[in-house]
């Protein structure tokens, strides 16, 4: 059974680690050097700047994390090894019972993540040619309403 609590500064560096496996899993269009690159900047700035909430599947065990910022879903990883048990699902409905709607952005080139949100019944709203550092990683732009 999965159990979403919030964050505490402690789970930083587990967080990180649940990142690096999620993304080396699903953001094949990213190099090691690029993981490398982002790792700093996903413990030290992007994790502290959103409220995060984590799925355990047992207590004292992360398995996966959604961070928000407001209603925008800025990140959502779930460890390489817990993909397909409905980690993401019971995090997308905690997000969903705190806000009406929810918004994300979504690399293109993962398909993956965009055919889930896709399921989870995000309707893509646009597109961007490049992500939010300027790199030409386009982004789908995706909306969830209240169901």
């Amino acid at each position: 059974m999965i159990t979403i609590r919030a964050r505490a500064v402690e789970d930083n560096a587990q967080l990180v680690e649940i990142w690096q496996r999620s993304v080396r899993a699903t953001h094949h269009f990213l190099t090691e050097e690029n993981i490398a690159q982002l790792y700093p900047l996903v413990l030290n700035d992007y994790l502290p700047k959103v409220s995060v909430w984590v799925a355990e599947d047992h207590p004292g065990h992360p398995c996966g994390f959604i961070g928000l910022s407001g209603n925008k879903v800025e990140m959502l990883f779930i460890d390489a090894e817990q993909r397909g048990k409905g980690v993401g699902k019971a995090l997308l409905a905690h997000a969903e019972s705190l806000h009406d709607e929810l918004q994300l952005d979504v690399n293109e080139q993962n398909p993956q993540a965009s055919d889930f949100y896709r399921h989870y019944g995000f309707e893509i709203t646009g597109r961007s040619a490049l992500d939010s550092q300027g790199n030409p990683l386009p982004l789908l732009h995706m909306k969830l309403d209240k169901r």
